[in-house]
């Protein structure tokens, strides 16, 4: 099965991208996702059921020990794709 997750952490910081998000977003980067698309004001990845919940478990640690405060996050499961 194929997952698709979209997640945002905050607090927000217009500034610059504040510790939470600069964790979630390495996190992301070095896991090994078929897709990875990193924005100010959320994100998207796609890949391998078993690799899209490691992400999840990896990045509400370290974006909550980085002070995020809050992590929205949505998966869904990509249609077509319930045997791959």
């Amino acid at each position: 099965m194929r997952l698709r997750l979209e997640f945002t952490t905050e607090p927000f910081d217009l500034e610059e991208p504040p510790a939470h998000a600069v964790a979630a977003r390495e996190v992301v980067v070095a896991a090994p996702l078929d897709s990875v698309d990193v924005g100010p004001f959320g994100n998207t990845v796609e890949g391998r059921a078993e690799e899209v919940v490691a992400v999840v478990d990896t990045l509400l640690r370290r974006a909550l020990a980085a002070g995020a405060t809050r992590i929205s996050l949505q998966v869904n499961a990509l249609p077509g794709e319930e045997g791959a």
